[in-house]
């Protein structure tokens, strides 16, 4: 028996018990009867096998109640069985919803607007692509690589929501094979043109990457989600969203390495997800590709961080001064008050 607010689905195996009390028939007489194993008859009894309509002229022999009265149970025992697990999903599917933050998702577009529980459920039932909302709960967040500022239940949820997004867009960007190989040889690349204005190396940086089997993805942020990028595979290419969390350009250029960072060392698709040495390696990566750990201690070392001799050495390594000055200050070389005027800020677009 299965119940719901609304519906109880009770199987037809409930009658045949009850005909065989009263006619004082053991299960294990009844199945010689039935000419089938007891085995069969007992799922037949707990509604753990369908009543056939072989079945239903067995039960008109045996018991003498005619086949049409069994088909007719059963037929609406199947009925309300949906129904009933129909409504018990969508009850937990409501609850589950309210883990998801949907108000930001509708003010982006990803879903429509709608204050109806059952049809906020609806609507991300079609969104993850999913029968019940209970499945994303299964879905791997281990295997996506991401650069979170803080983990919790609301982040995870967010990210969740975020990471679908970037799927369904990433659909629409054609990609070559996968080539990490190419993609090694093509960092200097990349990292040239952090001095470009986004008009210019956007299109740029979206060539390089689908050339290598990366679709890069620009998302709005999601509150909560502490996120500012994250990478995964997604059939034969590979994912990368990346925030638009903040402007500054110092902050998105070390996104992006730092998830390059992780396709390249391998941290992306792993069972556990990445460990804290994962992120540290990825962020070292983006450090090391950005501004090289001996270009910066011989800059640190003299001791002069004036702007000119900021801007000078942001010109002589070929790196966007903003770089150089969010660098300083992370590492403690300047306060963050100082030189923000250096930093560049980008519009970028989801």
């Amino acid at each position: 028996m299965v119940k719901s607010h609304s519906f109880i689905a009770t199987p037809p195996g409930r009658t045949i018990k009850e005909l065989l009390l009263e006619r004082g028939l053991s299960q294990k007489e009844f199945a010689f009867r039935m000419d089938m194993s007891e085995k069969h008859i007992s799922k037949l009894i707990n509604g753990a096998v369908q009543l056939t309509p072989d079945v239903s002229v067995r039960l008109e022999m045996v018991l003498g109640v005619p086949a049409k009265f069994w088909n007719k149970l059963e037929a609406t025992y199947r009925e309300k069985l949906i129904k009933a697990n129909a409504e018990n999903e969508m009850y937990a599917d409501i609850e589950l919803a309210k883990k998801l933050p949907y108000r930001e998702m509708a003010k982006n577009g990803w879903v429509p607007e709608t204050k109806k529980p059952s049809e906020k459920v609806f609507y991300l039932r079609k969104y993850f692509e999913v029968v019940n909302l209970e499945i994303i709960e299964d879905m791997q967040l281990s295997r996506i690589a991401c650069r979170r500022l803080s983990e919790t239940e609301k982040s995870d949820f967010a990210l969740l929501a975020w990471a679908q997004k970037a799927k369904l867009e990433s659909r629409s960007i054609e990609t070559s094979p996968i080539d990490l190989k190419t993609l090694t040889k093509k960092i200097p690349e990349l990292r040239k043109i952090t001095t470009m204005n986004p008009a210019e190396f956007c299109p740029m940086l979206n060539s390089i990457l689908a050339s290598c089997g990366i679709a890069l993805v620009f998302l709005p942020h999601i509150g909560g989600s502490f996120l500012h990028g994250a990478t995964f595979y997604n059939g034969n290419k590979i994912v990368l969203g990346l925030t638009v969390r903040g402007k500054d350009a110092d902050k998105f250029w070390f996104s992006l390495f730092h998830e390059l960072g992780h396709i390249l060392l391998g941290h992306i698709d792993q069972p556990n997800g990445t460990t804290e040495a994962d992120e540290t390696a990825a962020d070292n990566f983006a450090k090391e590709t950005l501004i090289t750990k001996q270009a910066f201690d011989t800059f640190t070392a003299q001791k002069n961080f004036s702007k000119e001799s900021i801007l000078a050495f942001a010109d002589s390594i070929e790196i966007l001064c903003g770089i150089v000055v969010g660098r300083l200050q992370k590492e403690g070389f300047i306060q963050y008050n100082r030189f923000n005027d250096l930093k560049t800020k980008y519009e970028l677009t989801a």
